[in-house]
């Protein structure tokens, strides 16, 4: 008897183990990240339809958390040739890398400090690269189990080089900053996402510019990995070229794939 009850718990004892796993909490990965592809309508100094991806990355760890967010816009567009034949071509792109990370003061604390850094090369606009760096003080604002909201400022320096032309040579302008920026997410639904971002670089001294930008988007969950995104950008120049629009804004469709 003594036999057949050893025999049966070795014969229970990966099925044990197979529900044991089954019911233990899984491990939250600290690595998220996600690519994107779609189209962009784009209005202000360029008015065409334009290919969009961008690809995003956050490590989150302990009192650390570090985000790397790439873009790039590319404008296909008929152009003519001296023979009067018109071809499909790349005649504009931009794309940006902006990254940050930030540091907890203290567990029971919602106040960080951050360091950011950014940088873009545009072909749409007269600013041949824009790029700055930035660090200060943030705080989670404000906390719900469908919402939250973070906001940051601090000094910084920017580099704006703007393109030649034909009166005027490639000229490369540095200022101080103070940049300020504020994130509000909030889940509509567990199938839909809304995210608000505003970003501010302004430059104290007169003549210099300063740039802003609002970004507002709603992402839909597709499938497990799969979502839709709909996604409206404003990105405002104080101090633009003749010619150029202060104001530019993309309006994009894009497929979001999370792994």
């Amino acid at each position: 008897m003594s036999h057949k009850l050893i025999s049966a718990a070795f014969c229970f004892m990966p099925l044990m183990a197979l529900a044991e796993e089954a019911t233990a909490p899984k491990v939250k990965s600290p690595y998220t990240a996600s690519a994107e592809l779609g189209m962009l309508f784009k209005t202000g100094d360029t008015n065409s339809a334009d290919i969009k991806s961008g690809f995003d990355f956050t490590h989150e760890e302990a009192a650390w958390k570090s985000t790397v967010t790439l873009g790039l816009l590319i404008k296909k567009s008929e152009q003519e040739d001296e023979n009067g034949e018109e071809h499909f071509t790349t005649s504009d792109q931009k794309w940006t890398a902006v990254g940050q990370t930030n540091y907890n003061i203290d567990k029971a604390s919602p106040n960080y400090v951050y360091g950011n850094i950014s940088y873009e090369d545009n072909r749409f606009s007269n600013f041949k690269s824009q790029s700055s760096i930035s660090t200060g003080w943030g705080r989670r604002w404000f906390e719900t189990e469908k919402a939250t909201l973070d906001a940051d400022v601090g000094p910084g320096y920017k580099r704006d080089v703007i393109r030649a032309t034909d009166t005027q040579p490639e000229e490369t302008k540095t200022a101080f900053i103070i940049q300020a920026q504020a994130l509000y997410k909030r889940e509509i639904n567990e199938h839909v996402l809304f995210k608000q971002l505003l970003v501010a670089k302004y430059a104290p001294e007169s003549g210099e510019n300063s740039t802003y930008k609002a970004r507002t988007s709603i992402t839909t969950k597709l499938l497990e990995t799969l979502q839709l995104k709909f996604s409206f950008t404003l990105d405002y120049n104080t101090d633009v070229e003749d010619g150029k629009e202060n104001v530019n804004t993309e309006t994009a469709m894009t497929l979001v794939y999370s792994f």
